[in-house]
């Protein structure tokens, strides 16, 4: 059986952290791959306007280029609307019957999982596979989470966008392509 990882966000825009939880999942879990899972609109965020959804697959496709156990999952593009991961994982299990997923989170999603959409369903269909991240505790929830060591980064698009706007350093922080491509397209303030 088939063994893939997804690691489901807004990746407005994708950054070093991301590749970080993909690449730990990818080892630890010994997976075939893992999938970067842009959502259409996310149902426990505030819908941004500042990339697009075609902006964000093109940071996406630039940061996974040089790793070809890195994938795009379009599904929730491509379908539309507020993107609930279990609508999601239905159609995917019934598309690709002979894969085991593993659902990559972080310690914030962790402490929200009771909230989720038809979670007691979901945690039928995917492995729960978790990251520690700081400011989360990461052991409230009352689902079955595989948790795995991994360095502990205190980033996110926030803080990126943030940056972006204000003209801060994003050294290490998102690969130079994906840089050069926000700015070559005037993205989150930088026009």
């Amino acid at each position: 059986m088939k063994r893939v990882g997804i690691l489901g966000g807004t990746f407005n825009p994708p950054h070093i952290g991301h590749l970080i939880c993909a690449n730990e999942a990818f080892h630890a879990l010994k997976l075939d791959e893992v999938r970067f899972m842009p959502n259409a609109i996310a149902p426990h965020k505030q819908h941004r306007e500042d990339a697009t959804t075609f902006n964000r697959i093109q940071m996406l496709e630039m940061m996974i280029k040089p790793y070809p156990y890195f994938k795009i999952e379009k599904i929730e593009i491509e379908r539309g609307g507020v993107s609930y991961t279990y609508d999601t994982m239905v159609e995917l299990c019934e598309r690709e019957p002979d894969v085991q997923f593993y659902f990559i989170i972080g310690g914030d999603m962790i402490d929200t999982l009771e909230t989720w959409y038809n979670i007691d369903e979901l945690v039928k269909l995917v492995k729960f596979v978790g990251f520690k991240r700081p400011g989360s505790t990461s052991s409230n929830s009352n689902y079955t989470v595989q948790m795995i060591e991994a360095p502990e980064i205190d980033l996110s698009s926030t803080l990126i966008r943030h940056r972006l706007a204000t003209g801060g350093t994003l050294k290490f922080l998102l690969p130079e392509g994906v840089e050069a491509y926000i700015r070559k397209e005037g993205l989150y303030g930088t026009g």
